[in-house]
């Protein structure tokens, strides 16, 4: 279930500066593009940032399996927004393991273990007792998919999600 939840979870990447909805990959999760002025989404980034203090309470249960943290990275020309795993909150900063392959960002590849800016994080999300807990990011781009693939994704991902 872990693994299904966080399959599901990587295909929320969103990049800020290409044009088309959607990057279907071959064996990778696919890319949902988002504008960087898009103001559902940077509102989503703002209220995740502002709530992180309960991501950090969660990353110190055991008990609550699935915690992820979604991260910008940037180039010269892309912003590509990444969930990373085996999140861990030393001392004041976050690190993680890249958990997909980046499609513009050429830097990282997955499985890296990433150290975190705090001025970079764009989402959390943990699931507990199979409630989406952050996920405001997820949401947005849950709230502009057609009927049809909402349905789609809930089944997939076996979430809650308020």
């Amino acid at each position: 279930m872990k693994t299904k939840i966080l399959i599901t979870l990587i295909l929320f990447c969103f990049i800020s500066c290409k044009n088309s909805d959607k990057v279907e990959r071959k064996d990778q999760p696919d890319i949902y593009n988002v504008k960087g002025s898009d103001t559902n989404m940077n509102e989503a980034i703002e209220k995740a940032n502002q709530t992180l203090a309960a991501f950090n309470t969660a990353l110190l249960n055991p008990e609550i399996e699935v915690k992820s943290l979604k991260v910008k990275f940037q180039n010269e020309t892309d912003a590509e927004h990444i969930w990373l795993t085996n999140v861990e909150f030393k001392d004041g900063k976050y690190s993680g393991i890249l958990d997909n392959e980046p499609e513009y960002i050429t830097d990282y590849k997955i499985g890296d273990t990433i150290n975190v800016d705090s001025k970079n994080i764009s989402d959390w999300m943990y699931i507990e007792n199979g409630k989406l807990f952050g996920g405001y990011t997820i949401k947005v781009l849950r709230n502009k998919m057609s009927e049809s693939e909402r349905k789609q994704f809930d089944a997939e991902s076996g979430m809650q999600i308020e």
